[in-house]
């Protein structure tokens, strides 16, 4: 089953506690990475211990809450081989697997309303990559991670 880091900041802390129960009872392997209570936060060093675990390869996906999602999903962009977006209907979910392999979903904690987020990341969860040509889109995303990595690093020497 997969491995998944979850974590929010303060205004996610409800969506958070809610999936951690319903995704533990489905049997996935769950990674709490905080918050742990109400208490102003910030959401980028919640962010930062979900994306590094994902792009290192510790867990498999990883689901993020902040009161947008905007701020989460921009900090888990600046790791290496992390694809997070913000989704916040079935058909955000669905194509961002189907058609970029999204490997961190971003909720929108203040803003999801009525939807059933358990029902939405379930659907995440269980949507395949279709590959083909989006494959060669994702490859081409990689490049240009790559190359911005060596553009980084040879300026700092």
């Amino acid at each position: 089953m997969l491995k998944i880091s979850i974590a929010s900041d303060h205004r996610g802390i409800q969506i958070k506690g809610r999936l951690i129960q319903t995704l533990s009872a489905a049997g996935y392997d769950i990674v709490d990475e905080g918050a742990e209570s109400e208490a102003t936060v910030d959401y980028p060093d919640f962010a930062k211990l979900v994306a590094q675990k994902v792009s290192n390869g510790q867990a498999d996906r990883g689901i993020l809450i902040c009161g947008t999602g905007i701020g989460m999903s921009i900090a888990a962009n600046k790791f290496s081989g992390v694809r997070a977006a913000l989704c916040y209907d079935e058909v955000m979910v669905e194509m961002s697997r189907r058609h970029n392999d999204v490997n961190i979903l971003c909720l929108p904690g203040d803003m999801i309303g009525d939807r059933p987020v358990d029902e939405l990341v379930q659907m995440w969860l269980q949507t395949k990559f279709d590959g083909g040509r989006h494959a060669v889109r994702l490859e081409k995303i990689a490049a240009i991670e790559k190359t911005n990595a060596q553009d980084s690093a040879a300026s700092v020497e």
